[in-house]
């Protein structure tokens, strides 16, 4: 089997929910990275184009189900360029670069686009189908925002908690408190602003234009708007908890909105290719696709499932820990981070270290490809060989890819 390699990334900087984005279709964010991402490669024939994956957690409104399909035609690329949809909730973008790969090292494919969309904004509320007609009670609106909705009765309650009391759970297994999940969020947000200003993210995100198609009315974001770069830790920690009463003992609340990534929206995208796709593209590949895994575990324990994707993927690829010089794993909550972290032993030197999702924020079918495409950059510009991108997935499921740095001889 061939290699599969990363030979590009691209991003819209991610809004607010009801920020800048909220005017903005969700499925022409998408054509938007899509297009973004063949205008970059120099050489590229849009007609080689094997595949468009794309990943997506919602699906219920103007994403019309195969938002991937939409995007190909939304952003002019030619007809004969297929397009499929893929979910894995919040490792849904990440699922889509797993899937590109496999089809490049298998030869069906040697250029696919892989990448996600979410605009978390935008997502419906849905009505529920009527048992008989014309019942004579209420019927409520779901909102399809953000976690569980219309759940079977069959499910186990434990199961179907809140994503906040989820990780409020999982902190009081592992001992995280609310004075690290605060210094974290604090970190994460300095981090963020200081790689924009150092110039990090300019090659990685690509302004959403306020015209042209698409653009609504009023919109355009030139940065991620989500960070606050006078973010105290006084403030954070005045913030008061989310999900439970105050209190770092059993039964106590520790998560609040400055602990937890925000609601956002936002698309990314990634060229994923053979070592063939270098000439038909124009461009010199980044990393290459060197392991992966996908895990699961109980549902309410989701924040922990990196922990074991991680190992798998490290165990696939022929090296361990020591090797590792960047990760990149999604901040979906501080307290879940710092789990997974501390259950590797890794210095936080190495983590996230242009800010992550808790500043950057978390539009979730495109969370996926941020984190990979960032850490594909993050080794080529520290000379880093090896790295790990992994993301928490609710209902109890983790990702982990690892990626090899191949530009420049970078070791660990």
């Amino acid at each position: 089997m061939q290699g599969a390699f990363v030979f590009d990334a691209v991003r819209t900087p991610f809004g607010r929910f009801g920020g800048a984005l909220a005017h903005v279709r969700p499925d022409d964010l998408a054509a938007f990275v899509v297009g973004e991402q063949v205008r970059r490669a120099p050489a590229l024939d849009p007609a080689v184009v094997g595949d468009v994956i794309l990943g997506n957690a919602n699906g219920a409104g103007e994403e019309n189900r195969d938002v991937a399909r939409m995007a190909v035609l939304l952003a002019g690329l030619p007809v004969s360029v297929p397009g499929t949809t893929v979910n894995r909730l919040c490792g849904s973008s990440l699922e889509a670069a797993v899937q590109a790969a496999r089809a490049v090292e298998s030869g069906d494919a040697d250029v696919v686009v892989a990448g996600g969309v979410e605009s978390m904004s935008r997502a419906p509320w849905v009505l529920p189908k009527m048992d008989r007609l014309f019942p004579a009670g209420d019927l409520n609106l779901a909102s399809t925002t953000l976690g569980w909705r219309l759940v079977n009765p069959r499910m186990r309650a434990e199961w179907t908690v809140s994503l906040g009391e989820a990780t409020e759970r999982l902190r009081e297994r592992y001992g995280v408190t609310r004075e690290r999940q605060d210094e974290y969020a604090l970190r994460s947000h300095t981090l963020a602003n200081a790689a924009w200003e150092a110039g990090h993210y300019d090659d990685l995100v690509t302004p959403y234009p306020r015209t042209g198609p698409g653009a609504g009315s009023g919109t355009g974001l030139a940065r991620d708007e989500p960070i606050r770069p006078g973010t105290t830790l006084e403030q954070l920690a005045a913030l008061t908890p989310s999900f439970r009463p105050l209190g770092n003992g059993p039964g106590g609340g520790t998560v609040t909105a400055g602990s937890a990534s925000p609601l956002s929206d936002g698309a990314s995208a990634a060229l994923v290719g053979s070592e063939r796709a270098a000439g038909l593209a124009g461009l010199d590949p980044l990393a290459r696709i060197a392991g992966r895994a996908a895990v699961a575990n109980e549902p309410q324990y989701f924040g922990y499932a990196p922990v074991e994707a991680a190992e798998r993927a490290l165990a696939r690829s022929g090296i361990t820990w020591d090797d590792v010089a960047a990760v990149e794993i999604n901040e979906a909550f501080a307290a879940q981070t710092l789990a997974c972290t501390d259950a590797w032993g890794i210095d936080l030197d190495i983590v996230n270290a242009w800010g992550g999702a808790i500043a950057l924020g978390h539009p979730l079918g495109a969370s996926g490809t941020r984190v990979l495409g960032t850490l594909a950059r993050r080794l080529v510009e520290e000379g880093g060989r090896w790295g790990v991108a992994a993301i928490c997935i609710g209902v109890g499921q983790g990702m982990a890819v690892v990626l090899e740095n191949v530009t420049n001889g970078g070791t660990a």
